[in-house]
């Protein structure tokens, strides 16, 4: 926890109300996304018990497995919700445009979930399902390894930072805005939105002790209930298994057994759908639209991979290189994020000026049209000094960016104290100014301009240099097998 945060923390439960961490939203929302609330049955590893799915918060689709623990009642639910899913992810793949010198989508699916908890069951079911067979002793339908295919892209993505084509809403809630509550008590999605939009006239301290009722808001999944487990779950699954051949019996038990279920989905449900909308109010940050283009563009690609001839599914593990390619692909796609999400917002860049790595004043003096004639040619380079009270950790020679001028560099010259922790920050600008010798209007800060400045870029960076696969060394186990099917892989536990 940052020191804002806990600062923002600390107010919220001073002036009972939840306190901004942003200004903007650093997530792309979309128009129409899927909200997938998943339920495992408790004591096993991921069998799935039910889902409640929709784009539409009036019109969510109830799937249930009335038997957790038959294998076959198991892929009928697959089956099931793959078909839904599918449907919905395949709407997007329809129109192209050309962007980045090729085609992609002009729109992408994304996938809302309750809690982290939900990403990892998304990741589990992706794996029990994508490697299965559709042929031999084991088969299943051709939807159940597609679906599963399409979950491990998806959980793949949550992974990478500043993507949005999954998000965990307790998650993104939080990164948005602080409760007077503990993070452990923020990780229940009705106690979170309890601070986030309380009933009128009722405190937050008194909403979010209403969310701790089981029975009025339940568990956001994919964990259930124990008491629930216990008193209605268990009874209706036995009741349901006791029908064996009669039919009425059998539909009026899977009722009973829907009815229970849903009871248990739809105030969650009602919750997503809260949460979006308080993620709607708040203007996206400059960037969020940069980082849903690389998420199209992500989604264009698999497109093209799932549609080619015999694609195969992801491998159960990366090979050593594949892995630390990932590795620097997202250490690099956070060091972005970060930088962007400064950048964009300067609640959060002032995180960095607490820990000396950025600074904010007003401008003493500029140099606007000063030429560097030390080359064979003239350049503008002009010197502008930024007076800051701010606890600088920089050092002569540092780059730095502005927010106000992000296709502008400066390089700090000198740092000369001024009294009373005063600091003059002299810096060269170099870049944005146009291509004459004299800088265009407003490109160079005037006097009196209040100006931040920080070591974040979001400038590109280049990825690190790997092996091919095939020359993996063997201290890394040399080069792996191809990621061919097995027939271990149909037999495979469901977990």
């Amino acid at each position: 926890m940052t020191s804002l945060t806990s600062l923002a923390r600390a107010l919220a439960v001073r002036h009972e109300a939840a306190q901004p961490l942003t200004t903007v939203r650093h997530t792309h929302i979309s128009a129409r996304p899927l909200v997938f609330i998943p339920l495992a049955l408790a004591g096993e590893a991921n069998a799935p018990l039910a889902a409640l799915v929709g784009d539409r918060e009036d019109t969510p689709s109830l799937f249930v497995v009335p038997q957790p623990r038959n294998r076959d009642q198991r892929f009928r639910f697959a089956a099931d919700l793959g078909r839904r899913f599918m449907s919905y992810v395949d709407s997007f793949a329809r129109h192209q445009e050309d962007a980045r010198g090729r085609r992609r989508f002009t729109d992408a699916p994304q996938l809302l979930v309750p809690n982290p908890g939900g990403i990892g069951f998304v990741r589990l079911f992706g794996r029990s399902t994508r490697l299965r067979r559709t042929y031999g002793e084991y088969a299943v339908p051709p939807i159940v390894p597609l679906f599963g295919k399409w979950l491990t892209y998806f959980a793949e993505r949550a992974e990478h930072p500043g993507s949005s084509l999954m998000l965990a809403m307790t998650s993104v809630l939080g990164a948005h805005w602080a409760t007077g509550q503990s993070a452990v008590e923020d990780a229940n999605l009705a106690a979170l939105l309890a601070w986030l939009d309380p009933p009128a006239g009722q405190s937050p301290f008194d909403a979010a002790l209403d969310a701790e009722d089981p029975d009025r808001w339940p568990p956001a999944g994919p964990a259930t209930d124990p008491t629930f487990d216990a008193e209605r779950l268990a009874p209706a699954i036995e009741r349901y298994a006791r029908t064996d051949g009669n039919s009425i019996a059998r539909e009026v038990a899977l009722g009973m057994l829907e009815s229970a279920l849903r009871g248990q989905l739809e105030p969650t449900w009602h919750l997503m759908w809260r949460g979006v909308a308080l993620l709607e109010r708040l203007a996206p940050g400059a960037s969020v639209v940069e980082r849903w283009a690389d998420d199209r563009d992500s989604y264009t690609t698999y497109v093209a991979h799932v549609t080619g001839e015999n694609p195969l599914p992801q491998p159960r593990r990366d090979s050593a290189v594949a892995a630390a390619k990932r590795l620097n692909r997202l250490e690099r796609a956070q060091a972005r994020f970060d930088a962007q999400r400064a950048l964009d917002d300067p609640l959060v860049m002032a995180e960095y000026r607490l820990t000396g790595e950025a600074f904010a004043g007003d401008v003493v003096a500029a140099e606007p049209d000063r030429l560097d004639a030390t080359g064979p040619r003239r350049k503008l380079r002009p010197h502008v000094t930024v007076r800051t009270q701010d606890p600088l950790r920089l050092a002569v020679g540092v780059e730095v960016q502005s927010p106000a001028r992000l296709s502008q560099k400066a390089e700090i010259v000198s740092i000369t104290p001024a009294g009373d922790g005063v600091l003059d920050v002299e810096l060269e600008l170099n870049g944005g100014m146009g291509r004459s010798l004299t800088p265009a209007p407003g490109s160079v800060p005037a006097v009196g301009e209040r100006i931040a400045y920080s070591t974040a870029s979001s400038a590109f960076q280049a990825s690190g240099y790997f092996p091919e696969v095939n020359d993996t060394p063997w201290t890394h186990g040399g080069p792996p097998a191809p990621p061919m099917p097995t027939e271990e892989d149909a037999v495979e536990a469901w977990s």
